[in-house]
């Protein structure tokens, strides 16, 4: 259902993407400060206009329906715990392989003969989070 609110909203969205860098081109002088200028125009506009659309898609009455299960503190702390270990296994594993592959790199510019050891390296920090994965599945398997 789309109401005249929204189709208002899309139109002033597409507008301030439009209209400031149509201004830009229509200017004789174009200079670095107009082009930063312009841009930031568009930006605060874009993304106020962005913030307004959410805050009036969110608004209006809430209700409450009745759940057939209620859910408890046990299943919130399983999806804090799930998110975590996602979350913080994908971290480590981002910085080991950071320091993993900029070794390998360095390496290998000394001597190409091993390619093989150095991927197995970064392969082996990269499975850090597929682990972490692996466990967030096994989180939310038992919450069911």
């Amino acid at each position: 259902m789309i109401t005249t609110a929204k189709i208002t909203l899309i139109i002033a969205l597409i507008l301030t993407i439009v209209v400031p860098f149509g201004l830009f081109l229509l200017k004789e002088k174009r200079t670095r400060k107009n082009l930063k200028t312009t841009l930031a125009v568009n930006i605060c506009g874009f993304f106020g206009l962005l913030i307004i659309g959410a805050v009036m898609m969110f608004a209006g009455s809430a209700t409450v329906s009745a759940a057939p299960e209620a859910a408890s503190a046990a299943n919130g702390l399983a999806y804090i715990g799930a998110a975590l270990s996602t979350g913080l296994s994908c971290l480590g594993g981002g910085l080991a392989v950071a320091s993993a592959a900029s070794a390998a790199l360095g390496a290998l510019s000394e001597d190409s003969s091993i390619l093989g050891k150095s991927l197995i390296f970064v392969g082996l920090a990269e499975g850090v989070c597929l682990y972490g994965l692996i466990i967030s599945f096994m989180i939310l398997g038992s919450v069911g």
